[in-house]
């Protein structure tokens, strides 16, 4: 799929913008990123319970992830940058917008927690020769301006073994109808323009992606929305939401 760059990068700045109108709600669970925070579990449990198999740790312990350096892309305002840390992960939190940031930092230290936040890209990290022992792309892909510049950046960060983990949406036209027409425009759980479906990525392309850059995926899921029980969890079922990890030779 041909993605236009809107810079001499992966950052597209329109995306940047409309974040950065949002920075003062991220903390708000009744706001707008209120859908983001119910999320926010289900994700946070891969990300512990994949990292700490690969790295021979017990995921039930509240340190589960110490001693681990942790690169989270596009952290907005550390929704999911704090528990890892809470975990023991030593945290970047990096981030294009000031604002996003300004709020990261602001909310990090109301909670006692030291976390790098850094208004940076990936980019920048990346010639800098930053590494890390496990990379997040959580729900990134999708607002990026170059889908395999992006990853190939991204998979430069990842040590040797170490691990990267994407959570994005499936370009079908299931997720036309709930992530967009049904999120945005009907229950409103997200604000219209929020996301633009040709943007949305397949896991083929995900995973050619992920190859070309050295990355071999080890694990998937897709994750469904429980209106019974209301709550995301786990599933087969791809066709929407769905959250890869892939390892580094």
């Amino acid at each position: 799929m041909d993605r236009q760059q809107t810079s001499a990068g992966t950052v597209d700045e329109r995306e940047v913008a409309q974040f950065s109108r949002l920075a003062a709600h991220w903390w708000d669970q009744q706001g707008p990123m209120a859908p983001l925070h119910k999320f926010n579990p289900v994700r946070l449990a891969y990300v512990r319970d994949r990292t700490a198999a690969h790295f021979a740790r017990d995921a039930s312990r509240l340190d589960s992830l110490a001693g681990l350096r942790v690169l989270d892309i596009g952290c907005g305002g550390g929704i999911l940058s704090e528990p890892l840390a809470r975990l023991g992960a030593s945290l970047v939190g990096a981030d294009p917008s000031e604002n996003n940031i300004a709020a990261a930092r602001h909310h990090a230290a109301q909670s006692g927690l030291t976390i790098d936040y850094r208004a940076t890209t990936a980019e920048a990290l990346a010639e800098a020769g930053e590494i890390f022992d496990v990379v997040l792309a959580m729900e990134v892909v999708e607002h990026v301006a170059d889908l395999s510049l992006f990853i190939n950046v991204a998979a430069k960060m990842v040590k040797p073994r170490g691990l990267m983990f994407v959570a994005t949406i499936n370009r079908t036209l299931k997720s036309f109808a709930l992530a967009i027409v049904g999120a945005e425009y009907i229950l409103r759980w997200l604000p219209r323009g929020t996301h633009q479906w040709e943007k949305f990525v397949t896991p083929n392309e995900l995973e050619i992606a992920l190859e070309r850059a050295g990355l071999h995926i080890i694990d998937e899921t897709g994750v469904i929305y429980n209106l019974l029980g209301d709550r995301w969890q786990i599933s087969s079922d791809m066709d929407v939401n769905y959250m890869v990890v892939a390892e580094k030779a």
